[in-house]
């Protein structure tokens, strides 16, 4: 009997942590067209995810959390558009995340764009106040899709 309830409860244990678990293309095409499919928008995270300071903050304090990934996975498609120091990067996909870093005229990490299906730019929240959370960080999201 105890090892049955042990095993159940290292079973929920796992759902729980892959209930969490957010899916983050880089094909931005793709993207789109799941974000149209889904009647979603496309959320860009221009980060440098292994220095970036803000951007590691933004990730530990508000994008791995669960009120984010439920939020998330009702609104959005995940893009992570990455310039990392270390992390291996194909070419190809180096030269993409240029060529969005420059299409969107990105200036500074990290930087969240919005996009509908269709690719237009609904518009962009720039940088991250650590501390303030997923609930600040929904609500920006939701006036720059409001303005929209």
């Amino acid at each position: 009997m105890k090892k049955t309830a042990i095993g159940l409860i290292a079973g929920w244990a796992l759902l729980q942590a892959g209930a969490g678990e957010l899916q983050w293309l880089t094909d931005l095409p793709k993207a789109q067209a799941q974000a149209k499919k889904e009647n979603k928008l496309v959320m860009l995270d221009f980060t440098g995810s292994d220095w970036c300071g803000f951007c590691i903050k933004l990730n530990k304090e508000v994008l791995s959390k669960p009120e984010f990934a439920e939020y998330a996975k009702k609104n959005l498609v995940l893009v992570e558009v990455d310039f990392p120091n270390a992390k291996k990067q194909s070419q190809e996909l180096k030269k993409a995340n240029a060529a969005l870093k420059e299409k969107y005229e990105i200036k500074g990490y990290p930087t969240l764009v919005l996009l509908n299906g269709e690719g237009k730019k609904l518009g962009e929240v720039e940088g991250y106040t650590p501390g303030s959370g997923p609930k600040a960080f929904i609500a920006e999201l939701e006036k720059v899709k409001k303005k929209a």
